[in-house]
């Protein structure tokens, strides 16, 4: 398994890659960070998807929102905070090595996951946990704005 940071680096460098090559993609001439890219619609259709990809977010998912109630409420300990950021990095490195979409979805796809995985760094450590996890949800939430995914709902928060 690949460590933390190197996965986030190649996806964002991916993602940066993706964005040089492509002025759908790219935010802005002097942007250095995935969440700055910006996620659009296939022509006005939201991304395909693969049952990979779906069991994943759907795992994400779960593991955020086993914990939306104590996240808001400032109580969630940080212990916690370091359990489900390794829960969320388990199912996105499973989604990268299994997941298989045509090129301009995966280009999409990155950006959502290098947002997921800027959110887990944040809940790994100090004063930022709880804005970790609202990075994480704000994920999910494009994720299912911009991808095809049955019966996705979006996140309350």
């Amino acid at each position: 398994m690949r460590p933390m940071k190197s996965l986030l680096a190649t996806l964002l460098t991916a993602g940066l890659a993706l964005g040089a090559a492509s002025p759908t993609l790219a935010a802005g001439e002097h942007s250095h960070d995935a969440g700055t890219m910006t996620l659009t619609l296939d022509h006005g259709k939201k991304w395909p998807t693969d049952a990979s990809l779906r069991k994943g977010m759907s795992g994400i998912r779960t593991v955020i929102g086993s914990a939306l109630e104590p996240i808001h409420k400032g109580t969630l300990p940080a212990a916690r905070y370091g359990e489900l950021a390794a829960a969320i990095e388990s199912e996105v490195d499973q989604i990268v090595k299994t997941c298989k979409l045509p090129d301009a979805a995966d280009a999409q796809l990155h950006i959502v996951l290098a947002q997921l995985l800027e959110g887990v760094e944040g809940m790994k450590g100090g004063e930022h946990r709880q804005a970790g996890a609202v990075k994480v949800v704000s994920a999910l939430d494009a994720y299912g704005k911009h991808f095809d995914h049955a019966d996705w709902k979006p996140m309350a928060h």
